[in-house]
């Protein structure tokens, strides 16, 4: 069984991306992992050679920042890595710069693919996500994150990237997948508040024009996390590739008692989720197969 993993990345010293992580935490898995690095300036590139040469390969793009409608920009360059991928792979696991996959799940995810292989029903494999949020001892816990995503796929379906790099599709339609028990690592909301706010400035360029950011983004130094409604504590161990960053975090997060209250409605949606496992009206951009 041949494994290549595949994912973009841009600027990522620059807004403080654990892009290195990302990529330690699905190289146990891979016989390649192949990354389109986009044209960057702050070292990047150099960052990514390091990791491991005998299995990181560089694709070198350029990203069209003309192109604002939906982010869809991700996606055209996740398929240009997606492309790149070997011809003998097998499954072609995606990982995002700032997810991180848990060594404590190693063993599922790879019995899936294993289980799996001799099944063509199956065009691929779907995770569940905690999403951090501020600091890396508070989880989002409520409707407004999505609970899970596909990352391990098929590379010889015609499948490919859809709209926002979030997910996947055989052409317009939704790819067949099973779910495994396993958890990927959300780390994009936690970053110093200075570097998240710079971050947010420059990824809202590929949804919007200038003037929707001017109107919607604030134009101060750092970022407010106080704006979420909804955190759990996070009594578990992160990944193992992620201690030497958890360690080196200087900026200080805790919830605030003036947090915006969730509506009644999103209420009792939440508790019918926590009582039955059931999201009412959850969008799902996959055909989960039972």
């Amino acid at each position: 069984m041949y494994i290549s993993g595949f994912t973009i990345v841009r600027n990522a010293i620059k807004y403080d991306y654990p892009v290195v992580e990302s990529i330690r935490s699905i190289l146990p898995f891979c016989d390649e992992v192949v990354v389109a690095v986009g044209n960057s300036d702050d070292g990047t590139r150099e960052l990514i050679a390091s990791i491991d040469p005998s299995k990181v390969r560089i694709i070198d793009t350029v990203w069209d920042e003309s192109i604002r409608e939906g982010g869809s920009i991700l996606a055209v360059e996740t398929n240009k890595a997606l492309a790149a991928v070997s011809r003998d792979a097998d499954w072609a696991f995606y990982i995002q710069a700032d997810e991180v996959v848990h060594e404590a799940y190693q063993k599922q995810i790879r019995q899936g693919m294993e289980q799996y292989l001799a099944s063509p029903a199956v065009e691929g494999l779907l995770f569940n996500y905690k999403h951090f949020w501020g600091s890396y001892e508070w989880v989002g816990d409520s409707r407004k994150w999505y609970r899970r995503e596909v990352r391990i796929i098929r590379p010889d379906r015609d499948i490919s990237s859809y709209k926002d790099a979030q997910g996947f599709r055989h052409g317009n339609q939704k790819i067949r997948v099973k779910l495994l028990d396993a958890w990927i690592y959300h780390y994009g909301w936690v970053k110093p508040p200075s570097a998240q706010q710079a971050k947010q400035q420059a990824f809202h360029k590929l949804w919007h024009d200038e003037a929707w950011i001017h109107k919607n983004i604030p134009p101060v130094r750092e970022f407010d996390y106080s704006v979420i409604n909804s955190l759990s504590r996070f009594s578990g161990e992160h990944p193992a590739v992620m201690q030497s960053r958890i360690a080196q975090q200087n900026w200080v997060f805790e919830p605030q008692p003036n947090i915006k209250p969730l509506s009644h409605r999103h209420l009792l949606l939440d508790r019918i989720e926590k009582r039955s496992g059931w999201r009412v009206g959850e969008f799902r951009n996959y055909k989960l197969i039972s």
